[in-house]
């Protein structure tokens, strides 16, 4: 719809007031009419108007007195005014008044309505310069609102370097009031040791060079702590110089520098935690290696003492010999097995279980070989159950107490604490877990604490900080291999001279505790005469497990690999009452072997052997209907034992 201007016409002869009318009509203007000042007034009370023709010279009311009026009730309304008794005087009074124009009587009509049409132009332009103004206005407060709503620091410089604005994000962040800033310099927020780097920034946004995109920075904030991190804040720091003219002219003027300082420190520290969690997974990897290959040369070490024990008696001279090198065998495997617990080598035997019942039992027998320390206990009541491999989590509390005894060479308190708690999304993403609902255990002690680069390395494998000899450096790293095993999360918190806290999280389940019995059987090798095919890619392992089992009277084929152990296995399944299967094979994996073996004889008994523990293959084949799992090395007591337990049931 078209806009039609309303004007108001007031003058005391018809004649003209009927003239005026007709003319404006015609030219789509909306005209009412006034006889006199007190019928204008009415009007103007009634109606709205975008301008008034008033004649100066009326009797009762004047056009003086009604342009008061208009002035008073109604600043918007244009006033033209139209007298006989024009001069120069006269007419500037009228402006002087508050009329916008003035036409002297008698007037052209083509000169009135060129005037009029400069009037309503005008009219037109202030309502759109008002609508505009109203939306700059509108868009400035929002403006404001997004620049002081931000939570990163907005700040503009001057070509010094001096400070010219900055948002309230600084309050909150450097906890320093912002108009304290302004006409300071920049360095009086940074760090002093990322001084040239700063000036460097600042310097190519002068020159308009953009070598940077964005610079990490720490600033000063007003914390009292004594902590000298939480006097610091990490930010990335994004600007951009400011110029009187485009950035590409030559001759343009460096005015300034614009920017904004994001807060960092929380993703600094999530990424230190993915880069921590990537590099024990590497690391993780290489040990278990390592565990699995020195696994098969104790497996051949323990085979043939084994196998010379079983000829000799307790009174022959070098019995005693062979038990010290059996007991030596053994630590060695118990350095593999803590290798393997830190490589995520897999869980033995899990069940559901009680982890308060689990940490009484290990603290009490703790406690009574270290009674310097004082265990104090605050277990919650209604604790979730966690499946768990008990001996493995034995394993990580005996750990944690050692090392928390090592950090009080006086004495001093553990304190061990249970609790039910959920962990979230954001809790959980750098630990490649599930969230859900956990059973944390903290173990607390009143040592010596650790500074931040030991903690850097705490979780690694050979990493100490006791003097050479005293210590493998196994047991954290051992620790934190199991517990995320279990689908769980391990982390510490220590400050120098404060002591330690090792909190880890394990997935809780609703699931009836299953009690720990132990069944003790005689050290007897039990024999049997069953065949039994033994497949493993190690010559060491085929030779002295061959000679073992011929020893307890069974009779043995070889392999060594999954493809000879399948012809084999085609050609003499009806003699074959077992396979002794190792899991990792060069030519044919032993999961592959086992799925071939089910396809060929369904019934076929199958016992996994490897250097590794139970992994998530091994784990996967064993729900799957496998008789047993035997982890190297293994003497003749061992594998007598389970062989006569799988052959037997």
């Amino acid at each position: 719809m078209s806009y039609e201007p309303k004007i108001l016409i007031v003058d005391d002869e018809a004649r003209m007031r009927d003239s005026l009318k007709l003319l404006l009509s015609n030219e789509g203007y909306n005209i009412q009419t006034g006889c006199n000042g007190r019928e204008a007034i009415e009007c103007l009370n009634k109606d709205s108007y975008d301008m008034v023709l008033l004649d100066m010279i009326m009797p009762e009311m004047d056009g003086r007195q009604v342009m008061d009026y208009i002035k008073g009730q109604h600043l918007d309304i244009m006033v033209i005014i139209m007298t006989g008794h024009a001069s120069i005087d006269s007419a500037v009074e009228c402006l002087k008044w508050g009329a916008y124009d003035y036409l002297r009587k008698p007037f052209d009509f083509e000169e009135l309505l060129a005037r009029v049409k400069n009037t309503i132009n005008q009219i037109k332009l202030e309502k759109e310069n008002k609508l505009i103004n109203g939306r700059l206005k509108v868009t400035q407060q929002r403006y404001q609102y997004l620049v002081n709503a931000s939570p990163d620091i907005i700040y503009t410089l001057n070509p010094e370097g001096e400070i010219t604005f900055i948002n309230g994000a600084v309050e909150s962040l450097l906890s320093c009031d912002a108009e304290q800033l302004l006409s300071k310099h920049y360095t009086y927020i940074l760090f002093e040791d990322d001084l040239n780097k700063a000036k460097y920034h600042f310097n190519e946004r002068r020159t308009g060079s953009r070598a940077t995109s964005g610079l990490e920075l720490r600033l000063k904030t007003s914390n009292n702590s004594h902590d000298p991190e939480k006097c610091l804040l990490i930010v990335e720091l994004k600007s951009m110089g400011i110029y009187d003219k485009l950035i590409d002219e030559i001759d343009k003027t460096f005015v300034g520098t614009y920017g904004v300082a994001r807060d960092i420190g929380d993703r600094k520290r999530l990424e230190a935690q993915l880069l921590q969690s990537q590099k024990m997974e590497a690391i993780g990897t290489l040990a278990g290696g390592i565990a699995h290959d020195f696994n098969n040369l104790l497996m051949g070490i323990m085979g043939r003492i084994s196998l010379i024990n079983h000829d000799i008696d307790l009174t022959h001279p070098h019995y005693k010999h062979l038990k010290g090198i059996e007991d030596m065998v053994k630590k060695g495997a118990d350095l593999t097995k803590q290798l393997l617990g830190f490589a995520m080598g897999g869980k033995y035997e899990v069940k559901p279980a009680d982890i308060n019942e689990l940490i009484e039992k290990c603290s009490d027998m703790f406690g009574r070989s270290r009674k310097e320390s004082k265990i104090h206990t605050m277990l919650q009541k209604d604790v979730c159950a966690v499946e768990i491999d008990r001996s493995q989590i034995e394993q990580v509390l005996l750990n944690l107490f050692v090392n928390a005894w090592h950090a009080m060479p006086e004495g001093g308190d553990i304190f061990i604490k249970t609790k039910n708690i959920r962990l979230d999304d954001e809790d959980v993403i750098h630990y490649g877990i599930k969230p859900g609902e956990f059973v944390m255990v903290s173990v607390t002690d009143t040592g010596v604490g650790m500074d931040e680069e030991t903690l850097q390395h705490i979780f690694e494998p050979f990493f100490t900080t006791k003097k050479l000899g005293g210590g493998t450096g196994l047991g954290l790293a051992s620790a934190y291999g199991i517990i995320k095993n279990h689908g769980g999360l391990i982390n510490v918190n220590s400050k120098k001279g404060e002591g330690t806290t090792f909190n880890f999280y394990l997935p809780a389940v609703e699931a009836q505790i299953v009690s720990q019995l132990r069944n003790d059987t005689e050290d007897e090798i039990l024999h049997g005469t069953e065949t039994i095919l033994i497949v493993d890619d190690e010559e060491i392992v085929i030779n002295v497990s061959r000679e073992m089992l011929n020893n307890m009277g069974y009779n043995v084929f070889v392999a060594g690999g999954g493809k000879e152990a399948l012809e084999i296995f085609k050609k003499d399944k009806d003699k074959i009452t077992l396979v002794m299967l190792d899991m990792i094979m060069p030519d044919l994996a032993g999961s592959d072997v086992y799925n071939v073996l089910k396809e060929i004889k369904p019934n076929i008994k199958v016992l996994l052997s490897s250097g590794y523990s139970i992994d998530d293959q091994a784990s996967e084949i064993m729900s799957r209907g496998c008789d047993g799992f035997i982890q190297k090395p293994f003497n003749m007591l061992q594998l007598s034992k389970m062989l006569r337990k799988i052959l037997d049931s």
